[in-house]
């Protein structure tokens, strides 16, 4: 998938509006991601934190599991942004869980990863965040 300017500013924007929702009382570190279905469905998710730590899930995980709980198990990009509350971000790559989630549903040569942080931006492909991703091919190939 190309990915124009347009549709990475628009996934931006989503995913700044997905981190208002963050549920971070222990970390104070909100996470938004925008998860842009090939179908052309935008699904946004928040990091939602857990007293007890291991429960807490990250906000592309939220975004894919909300869009896959519909039915919708095809994609094109994820814009990620995550900051302390009322500080600037740098750029927040997904945590190693997350890339393992997108591998399950994404072509790791098309999929495309923005991460954002106020004016500046980085396009990444999975293959390029999880080079040896775990995959159904492995499961297919006997190894475990």
């Amino acid at each position: 998938m190309k990915l124009d300017e347009m549709i990475k500013n628009m996934l931006v924007a989503e995913a700044y509006e997905a981190q208002k929702m963050a549920y971070v009382p222990y970390s104070d570190f909100c996470v938004g991601a925008a998860l842009l279905a090939k179908n052309g469905k935008v699904y946004r998710g928040c990091n939602i934190e857990n007293a007890s730590y291991t429960p807490t899930n990250c906000g592309e995980r939220t975004a894919f599991f909300k869009a896959v709980s519909e039915g919708v198990t095809e994609f094109d990009a994820i814009a990620i942004v995550g900051n302390k509350r009322g500080e600037k971000g740098e750029l927040c790559a997904p945590c190693g869980v997350c890339r393992q989630v997108m591998a399950e549903f994404c072509d790791p040569e098309e999929f495309k990863i923005i991460l954002a942080a106020g004016e500046e931006t980085s396009v990444y492909s999975l293959k390029e965040l999880l080079p040896l991703g775990f995959t159904k091919k492995n499961l297919d190939m006997g190894r475990f």
